[in-house]
Protein backbone atom coordinates (compact mmCIF):
# COMPACT_ATOMS: atom_id res chain seq x y z
CA UNK A 1 0.00 0.00 0.00
CA UNK A 2 1.17 3.27 -0.81
CA UNK A 3 2.05 6.36 1.30
CA UNK A 4 -0.34 8.55 -1.34
CA UNK A 5 -3.41 6.46 -0.90
CA UNK A 6 -3.16 5.07 2.55
CA UNK A 7 -2.17 8.58 3.77
CA UNK A 8 -3.51 11.58 1.69
CA UNK A 9 -6.77 13.43 1.78
CA UNK A 10 -8.31 12.00 -1.56
CA UNK A 11 -9.82 15.80 -1.85
CA UNK A 12 -6.67 16.50 -3.93
CA UNK A 13 -2.99 17.23 -2.34
CA UNK A 14 -1.92 20.60 -3.11
CA UNK A 15 -5.09 22.60 -3.73
CA UNK A 16 -7.37 21.28 -1.70
CA UNK A 17 -6.09 23.24 1.43
CA UNK A 18 -8.44 23.52 4.40
CA UNK A 19 -9.05 26.30 6.82
CA UNK A 20 -7.90 23.62 9.66
CA UNK A 21 -4.61 23.18 8.04
CA UNK A 22 -3.71 26.60 7.62
CA UNK A 23 -0.94 28.29 9.31
CA UNK A 24 1.26 31.34 9.41
CA UNK A 25 2.42 32.38 5.90
CA UNK A 26 6.30 30.47 5.83
CA UNK A 27 8.56 32.12 2.94
CA UNK A 28 8.74 29.41 -0.46
CA UNK A 29 11.65 27.38 0.40
CA UNK A 30 13.38 26.09 -3.60
CA UNK A 31 15.33 23.93 -2.25
CA UNK A 32 15.30 20.70 -4.86
CA UNK A 33 14.68 17.53 -2.75
CA UNK A 34 14.01 15.36 -5.86
CA UNK A 35 13.47 14.94 -9.23
CA UNK A 36 10.85 12.73 -10.75
CA UNK A 37 11.87 12.64 -15.03
CA UNK A 38 13.66 15.54 -14.45
CA UNK A 39 10.59 17.78 -12.52
CA UNK A 40 12.12 18.63 -9.43
CA UNK A 41 10.17 18.46 -5.85
CA UNK A 42 11.41 21.39 -3.52
CA UNK A 43 11.53 22.10 0.39
CA UNK A 44 8.56 24.07 0.11
CA UNK A 45 6.30 21.07 -1.64
CA UNK A 46 6.97 18.72 1.16
CA UNK A 47 5.92 21.80 3.65
CA UNK A 48 2.82 21.54 1.77
CA UNK A 49 1.95 18.07 1.13
CA UNK A 50 3.17 16.89 4.73
CA UNK A 51 0.10 19.56 6.04
CA UNK A 52 -2.22 17.57 4.03
CA UNK A 53 -0.81 13.94 5.51
CA UNK A 54 -3.97 12.20 7.37
CA UNK A 55 -3.64 13.16 10.96
CA UNK A 56 -2.17 9.63 12.12
CA UNK A 57 1.17 10.36 9.84
CA UNK A 58 1.09 14.01 10.70
CA UNK A 59 1.84 12.72 14.30
CA UNK A 60 5.30 11.15 12.88
CA UNK A 61 8.55 12.17 13.49
CA UNK A 62 9.65 15.09 11.25
CA UNK A 63 12.01 12.58 9.27
CA UNK A 64 9.30 9.92 8.84
CA UNK A 65 6.75 12.24 8.16
CA UNK A 66 8.94 14.33 5.51
CA UNK A 67 9.61 10.75 3.82
CA UNK A 68 5.87 10.12 3.75
CA UNK A 69 5.25 13.49 2.20
CA UNK A 70 8.32 12.71 -0.27
CA UNK A 71 6.82 9.72 -1.67
CA UNK A 72 3.84 11.03 -2.08
CA UNK A 73 4.84 13.32 -4.02
CA UNK A 74 6.57 11.36 -5.96
CA UNK A 75 3.43 9.58 -6.92
CA UNK A 76 1.97 12.57 -7.30
CA UNK A 77 4.02 13.99 -10.19
CA UNK A 78 4.21 10.04 -11.77
CA UNK A 79 0.29 9.55 -11.80
CA UNK A 80 -0.39 13.84 -12.76
CA UNK A 81 2.04 12.76 -15.77
CA UNK A 82 0.12 9.94 -16.45
CA UNK A 83 -2.95 11.36 -16.58
CA UNK A 84 -1.46 13.99 -18.98
CA UNK A 85 0.39 12.11 -21.59
CA UNK A 86 -3.29 10.13 -22.16
CA UNK A 87 -5.31 13.53 -21.95
CA UNK A 88 -7.09 12.85 -18.74
CA UNK A 89 -6.06 17.11 -18.21
CA UNK A 90 -8.30 17.59 -21.43
CA UNK A 91 -11.63 16.26 -19.79
CA UNK A 92 -14.50 19.15 -19.36
CA UNK A 93 -15.41 17.86 -15.86
CA UNK A 94 -11.62 17.80 -14.63
CA UNK A 95 -11.42 21.36 -15.71
CA UNK A 96 -14.61 21.78 -13.91
CA UNK A 97 -13.05 19.90 -10.82
CA UNK A 98 -9.63 21.71 -11.27
CA UNK A 99 -11.35 25.25 -11.61
CA UNK A 100 -13.18 24.68 -8.11
CA UNK A 101 -10.10 23.42 -6.35
CA UNK A 102 -7.84 26.00 -7.47
CA UNK A 103 -10.71 28.46 -5.51
CA UNK A 104 -10.81 26.77 -2.69
CA UNK A 105 -7.23 27.21 -2.65
CA UNK A 106 -7.61 31.13 -3.18
CA UNK A 107 -10.68 31.07 -0.65
CA UNK A 108 -7.58 29.54 2.30
CA UNK A 109 -5.10 32.19 1.28
CA UNK A 110 -7.73 34.98 1.40
CA UNK A 111 -9.03 33.50 4.64
CA UNK A 112 -5.03 33.15 5.78
CA UNK A 113 -3.61 36.54 4.78
CA UNK A 114 -7.05 38.44 5.48
CA UNK A 115 -8.80 36.89 8.40
CA UNK A 116 -6.39 35.16 10.36
CA UNK A 117 -2.88 36.38 9.72
CA UNK A 118 -3.75 39.68 11.96
CA UNK A 119 -5.51 37.84 14.87
CA UNK A 120 -3.22 38.40 18.39
CA UNK A 121 -3.04 36.57 21.41
CA UNK A 122 -4.10 40.19 23.10
CA UNK A 123 -7.47 40.32 20.47
CA UNK A 124 -7.77 36.08 21.94
CA UNK A 125 -7.79 37.42 25.32
CA UNK A 126 -9.86 40.14 24.94
CA UNK A 127 -12.15 37.47 23.43
CA UNK A 128 -12.35 35.34 25.78
CA UNK A 129 -12.69 38.18 28.99
CA UNK A 130 -15.92 38.87 27.11
CA UNK A 131 -16.83 35.85 26.97
CA UNK A 132 -15.65 35.33 30.85
CA UNK A 133 -18.17 38.88 31.36
CA UNK A 134 -21.29 37.58 29.98
CA UNK A 135 -21.65 34.41 31.31
CA UNK A 136 -24.06 34.68 34.19
CA UNK A 137 -22.75 33.30 37.40
CA UNK A 138 -23.54 29.77 38.61
CA UNK A 139 -23.12 27.82 41.64
CA UNK A 140 -21.45 23.91 41.91
CA UNK A 141 -21.29 21.85 44.89
CA UNK A 142 -18.51 19.47 46.29
CA UNK A 143 -20.61 16.46 47.39
CA UNK A 144 -20.29 12.84 48.46
CA UNK A 145 -22.85 10.33 48.40
CA UNK A 146 -23.65 6.35 49.40
CA UNK A 147 -25.61 4.37 47.21
CA UNK A 148 -27.45 1.52 48.69
CA UNK A 149 -30.02 -1.04 46.50
CA UNK A 150 -33.01 -0.18 49.29
CA UNK A 151 -34.55 2.76 51.54
CA UNK A 152 -34.03 0.65 54.58
CA UNK A 153 -30.58 0.41 53.98
CA UNK A 154 -30.16 3.96 53.33
CA UNK A 155 -32.32 4.61 56.34
CA UNK A 156 -29.87 2.78 58.38
CA UNK A 157 -26.64 4.94 57.04
CA UNK A 158 -28.68 7.70 57.92
CA UNK A 159 -29.17 6.52 61.46
CA UNK A 160 -25.32 5.64 61.39
CA UNK A 161 -24.32 9.08 60.48
CA UNK A 162 -26.80 10.82 63.49
CA UNK A 163 -24.91 8.82 65.74
CA UNK A 164 -21.74 10.03 64.63
CA UNK A 165 -19.97 7.48 62.60
CA UNK A 166 -18.16 9.44 59.92
CA UNK A 167 -19.56 9.46 56.26
CA UNK A 168 -16.40 8.62 54.44
CA UNK A 169 -15.78 5.48 56.34
CA UNK A 170 -19.25 4.53 55.79
CA UNK A 171 -19.42 5.40 52.02
CA UNK A 172 -15.94 2.86 52.28
CA UNK A 173 -17.46 -0.22 53.53
CA UNK A 174 -21.59 0.62 52.17
CA UNK A 175 -21.64 1.92 48.80
CA UNK A 176 -22.60 0.27 45.82
CA UNK A 177 -20.89 3.09 43.56
CA UNK A 178 -17.61 1.16 42.58
CA UNK A 179 -16.10 4.84 42.16
CA UNK A 180 -16.77 5.97 45.67
CA UNK A 181 -15.10 2.77 47.11
CA UNK A 182 -11.92 3.87 48.94
CA UNK A 183 -12.86 7.44 48.05
CA UNK A 184 -15.19 7.99 50.92
CA UNK A 185 -18.13 8.74 48.07
CA UNK A 186 -16.09 11.68 46.67
CA UNK A 187 -17.78 12.93 43.31
CA UNK A 188 -15.95 16.41 43.09
CA UNK A 189 -17.55 19.56 42.32
CA UNK A 190 -20.53 19.45 39.49
CA UNK A 191 -22.85 22.16 38.55
CA UNK A 192 -26.78 22.19 37.39
CA UNK A 193 -27.91 19.62 34.80
CA UNK A 194 -24.80 17.26 35.86
CA UNK A 195 -26.20 14.98 37.69
CA UNK A 196 -29.91 13.25 37.76
CA UNK A 197 -32.87 15.60 38.73
CA UNK A 198 -33.36 14.17 42.04
CA UNK A 199 -29.85 13.95 43.09
CA UNK A 200 -28.87 17.40 41.87
CA UNK A 201 -32.12 19.17 43.97
CA UNK A 202 -31.26 17.24 47.16
CA UNK A 203 -27.62 18.26 46.85
CA UNK A 204 -28.14 21.83 45.98
CA UNK A 205 -30.76 21.66 48.86
CA UNK A 206 -27.82 21.07 51.81
CA UNK A 207 -25.69 23.16 53.15
CA UNK A 208 -21.62 23.05 53.20
CA UNK A 209 -21.66 20.34 56.23
CA UNK A 210 -24.86 19.06 56.05
CA UNK A 211 -26.42 15.45 54.86
CA UNK A 212 -29.54 14.01 54.00
CA UNK A 213 -32.09 13.07 56.37
CA UNK A 214 -34.70 11.27 54.16
CA UNK A 215 -32.78 8.92 51.24
CA UNK A 216 -33.44 10.52 47.75
CA UNK A 217 -34.06 7.93 45.24
CA UNK A 218 -32.89 7.64 41.59
CA UNK A 219 -33.06 5.06 39.20
CA UNK A 220 -29.54 4.23 40.26
CA UNK A 221 -30.65 3.78 43.93
CA UNK A 222 -31.05 4.88 47.47
CA UNK A 223 -28.79 7.41 48.22
CA UNK A 224 -27.20 9.04 51.12
CA UNK A 225 -25.55 12.63 50.18
CA UNK A 226 -23.42 15.15 51.90
CA UNK A 227 -22.23 18.80 50.70
CA UNK A 228 -18.65 19.37 51.37
CA UNK A 229 -18.73 23.09 49.87
CA UNK A 230 -20.01 25.21 47.87
CA UNK A 231 -18.77 28.08 45.54
CA UNK A 232 -19.24 30.00 42.32
CA UNK A 233 -18.33 27.84 39.38
CA UNK A 234 -15.32 28.88 37.76
CA UNK A 235 -14.28 29.65 34.32
CA UNK A 236 -11.79 27.41 32.43
CA UNK A 237 -8.58 29.11 32.50
CA UNK A 238 -7.53 30.93 29.42
CA UNK A 239 -4.89 28.68 28.12
CA UNK A 240 -7.11 25.51 28.23
CA UNK A 241 -9.47 27.23 25.71
CA UNK A 242 -7.18 29.68 23.85
CA UNK A 243 -7.46 27.86 20.57
CA UNK A 244 -11.29 27.76 20.73
CA UNK A 245 -11.78 31.73 21.37
CA UNK A 246 -9.03 31.80 18.36
CA UNK A 247 -11.45 29.37 16.44
CA UNK A 248 -14.31 32.08 17.66
CA UNK A 249 -12.69 34.80 16.91
CA UNK A 250 -11.86 33.25 12.96
CA UNK A 251 -15.37 32.54 12.78
CA UNK A 252 -16.90 35.90 13.26
CA UNK A 253 -13.49 37.94 11.23
CA UNK A 254 -14.68 35.33 7.96
CA UNK A 255 -18.37 36.20 8.32
CA UNK A 256 -18.14 39.68 8.65
CA UNK A 257 -15.59 39.70 5.31
CA UNK A 258 -18.29 37.48 3.52
CA UNK A 259 -20.87 39.71 4.46
CA UNK A 260 -19.10 42.32 3.19
CA UNK A 261 -18.42 40.52 -0.30
CA UNK A 262 -22.18 39.83 -0.64
CA UNK A 263 -23.10 43.28 0.01
CA UNK A 264 -20.84 44.77 -2.37
CA UNK A 265 -21.21 41.46 -5.19
CA UNK A 266 -23.82 41.47 -7.59
CA UNK A 267 -25.55 37.53 -6.99
CA UNK A 268 -28.42 36.59 -9.41
CA UNK A 269 -29.65 33.38 -8.51
CA UNK A 270 -32.04 31.80 -11.14
CA UNK A 271 -33.77 28.81 -9.30
CA UNK A 272 -36.42 30.28 -7.42
CA UNK A 273 -36.47 27.51 -5.04
CA UNK A 274 -32.52 28.09 -4.24
CA UNK A 275 -32.70 31.53 -3.89
CA UNK A 276 -35.38 31.47 -1.49
CA UNK A 277 -33.43 29.48 0.52
CA UNK A 278 -30.23 31.63 0.39
CA UNK A 279 -32.73 34.68 1.34
CA UNK A 280 -34.15 32.74 3.95
CA UNK A 281 -30.29 31.85 5.67
CA UNK A 282 -29.01 35.53 5.12
CA UNK A 283 -31.97 36.58 6.97
CA UNK A 284 -31.55 34.22 9.96
CA UNK A 285 -28.85 33.93 12.24
CA UNK A 286 -29.08 30.00 12.19
CA UNK A 287 -27.25 30.76 8.81
CA UNK A 288 -23.62 30.89 10.66
CA UNK A 289 -22.00 27.90 12.26
CA UNK A 290 -22.17 26.66 15.54
CA UNK A 291 -19.26 28.08 17.59
CA UNK A 292 -15.49 26.68 16.64
CA UNK A 293 -17.00 25.41 13.52
CA UNK A 294 -14.97 26.12 10.69
CA UNK A 295 -15.84 28.17 7.07
CA UNK A 296 -17.44 26.02 4.35
CA UNK A 297 -14.93 25.43 2.30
Amino acid sequence: MSFAREFLRPAGLVLAVSLAALGPARAADDTVVATVNGQPITESDLTIAASELDPQMARLPDDQKRAAALSAMIELNLMAAEGTAKGLDKDPDFQKRLALLEKRALHSEVVDKEVTAGITDQEVRARYDQEVANTPPTNEVHARHILVKTKEEAEAVIKELDAGKKFEDIANEKTTDPSGKGSGGDLGYFGAGQMVPEFEKAAFALEPGQYTKEPVQTQFGWHVIKVEDKRAKQPPAFDQVKDQIKNVVIREKYFALAKQLRDAAKIDIADAGLKKAIDGQNATEDAKPEEGEAPAQ
